[in-house]
């Protein structure tokens, strides 16, 4: 049987954003893959450099929309350590609430889409109701249903009362049962069992030769998770769960997603208790001196890593960051080999891939 070459891409049915594959089959069967990326470069690293520090946050939370909140979050955690600034224990504990808030939603979209792309787009629309209680949320208290703009330079730019508290404690009791209930039919679909169960295999030594992070790292055996192993906001006060499969499928990595929008919405229910009183934000406007820092947090996606160097102006020298992405992409080498193409959709979405911040 001849080999041939098909295109995917760079507008398709896994991805709401351009990414081109060339895919080399023999039949049905995937032998090889190549990837093409640059559609929709933006120059966001350099644009940086021309705005103020205080001007940044705004752009950079529109690097990525699934993981908005951990961009600015990690960008301000680099200037607080060139300025020696401490961030009020209010404003860790409502950090941690922005993120997780974020997780929940990123998730369950991601595993939205997978049901969608077996065909079960029943459970497509069940999980995506689901999500909509998470969007709810984020526009309740935070205005916006994406991008949040929670985050300030030694602090946050948000605060819950006593009726915001209650009302968060209120759509996370509506939410459990409903991730409960989702839980169940990924774990016992037949069909959806099918279609996932060892799809896109990556192994423990692929996911480590490419340098994976995140839920595909984990779904392949990996414990890491930054908020466990390098704990940053008030993570180091809460009890964080770091799951793990072995299988590395398709099906692996829906299921870690789903698990920690559980540990999640636990996280969240941990903040609302435990929320210190105390302020939430500098007094006024810090100065940031000259100094370089290196910070990171857990995105959605995983483990989200800033470079700043700062020269004593109000401007970026330099800014670099590395998405989680960035690695993820190139383990779909490993996980297209000898799969069939009418999985090549369903084995790209089980990434979580985001265009836009790989090539920011």
């Amino acid at each position: 049987m001849s080999t041939f070459t098909i295109p995917v891409g760079p507008l398709h049915v896994a991805l709401e954003e351009p990414m081109y594959f060339k895919v080399d089959v023999t039949g049905e069967t995937v032998r090889s893959i190549d990837m093409t990326a640059g559609h929709v470069h933006r120059g966001i690293e350099y644009l940086a450099t021309k705005r103020t520090f205080f001007q940044n946050i705004t752009l950079i939370e529109r690097i990525c929309s699934l993981c908005s909140n951990s961009h600015p979050e990690a960008y301000c955690m680099a200037l607080e350590q060139i300025a020696d600034l401490t961030v009020p224990e209010r404003a860790e504990y409502l950090r941690v609430c922005a993120s997780e808030i974020k997780r929940i939603a990123s998730h369950l979209f991601n595993v939205a889409l997978m049901a969608h792309l077996v065909g079960f787009d029943t459970l497509f629309m069940h999980v995506m109701q689901t999500r909509e209680i998470a969007q709810d949320i984020k526009e309740t208290l935070f205005g916006n249903r994406m991008d949040l703009g929670a985050n300030c330079i030694g602090g946050v730019r948000f605060d819950f009362d006593a009726e915001k508290l209650s009302f968060l404690s209120g759509q996370l009791d509506r939410l459990e049962p409903e991730v409960d209930e989702i839980a169940g039919h990924y774990r016992s679909n037949h069909s959806l069992l099918e279609r996932t169960r060892g799809i896109g295999v990556l192994t423990r030594e692929q996911a480590v030769a490419c340098g994976v992070v995140g839920p595909v790292a984990r779904a392949s055996g990996i414990a890491y998770d930054v908020r466990v192993k390098a704990p940053y906001a008030a993570y180091d006060r809460l009890d964080v769960p770091l799951h793990t499969r072995s299988d590395g499928d398709v099906w692996s990595r829906a299921m870690i997603r789903i698990a920690e929008v559980k540990a999640a919405i636990d996280l969240l229910r941990q903040c609302v208790s435990r929320l210190p009183v105390g302020p939430t934000a500098p007094a006024e406007r810090p100065e940031v001196p000259a100094g370089q820092a290196i910070a990171k947090c857990e995105a959605p996606r995983g483990e989200l890593i800033y470079y700043m160097r700062t020269d004593g102006s109000n401007r970026p020298e330099r800014i670099k960051w590395r998405v989680p992405s960035f690695m993820n992409w190139d383990a779909l080498r490993f996980m297209l080999k000898d799969a069939k193409v009418a999985d090549i959709a369903l084995i790209v979405n089980s990434v979580d891939p985001c265009v836009s911040c790989t090539e920011r």
